[in-house]
């Protein structure tokens, strides 16, 4: 390994989408960061435990997984890591538990290098973001509701359709659309 790459910081990508993945390690790469990238979370977790990233790219939902579990595992190896949760699937829940689990930052896909590489090096919060002056729509409250309780039941959309007194079929077919932007 050269002078130079031993002063490239590491960053952990992992994603499910290989394509996007490949982009968005050249594009990295670009910005002088040495990237290891994972398409499951077990390849996550093992690449973490071999190499101790100082950063991390995570996905929400990685195939049928969650990628908050994968913010959790790296909090505990290195409480240090500086991970932005990455999705095409926010919801207020999700992006509340990761923060709760150590994430500095979530952004919303599509997002950009610079806005990941700015998201990876802030620190603090900004008070100065604007406040929505209108509520959510229906269907975005039903989307939100949906989420919290199946992070209350740790992913576990067969407990969370009993909860919710739904099937798990009909669940399943409300979580596998994306959510409404607003």
């Amino acid at each position: 390994m050269t002078a130079q790459e031993l002063d490239k910081p590491r960053l952990l990508l992992v994603d499910d989408d290989e394509t996007f993945c490949k982009v968005l390690k050249n594009a990295l790469e670009k910005r002088n960061y040495e990237v290891l990238v994972a398409n499951d979370v077990a390849s996550g977790i093992a690449l973490a435990e071999q190499t101790l990233p100082e950063y991390a790219v995570i996905d929400l939902r990685i195939g049928y997984e969650s990628g908050l579990e994968l913010v959790k595992k790296l909090i505990s190896l290195d409480d240090n890591t500086q991970i932005v949760m990455l999705t095409g699937f926010a919801s207020i829940a999700t992006a509340v538990e990761a923060i709760k689990l150590g994430a500095i930052h979530y952004l919303t896909k599509p997002a950009n290098a610079d806005e990941i590489v700015n998201a990876l090096n802030k620190n603090e919060g900004d008070a100065s973001v604007s406040i929505s002056e209108n509520p959510l729509s229906i269907k975005r409250l039903e989307w939100e509701h949906l989420q919290k309780v199946l992070m209350r039941y740790d992913g576990n959309i067969s407990a969370a359709a009993r909860a919710l007194n739904m099937h798990r079929r009909t669940l399943q077919r409300k979580l596998d659309k994306k959510p409404v932007r607003e």
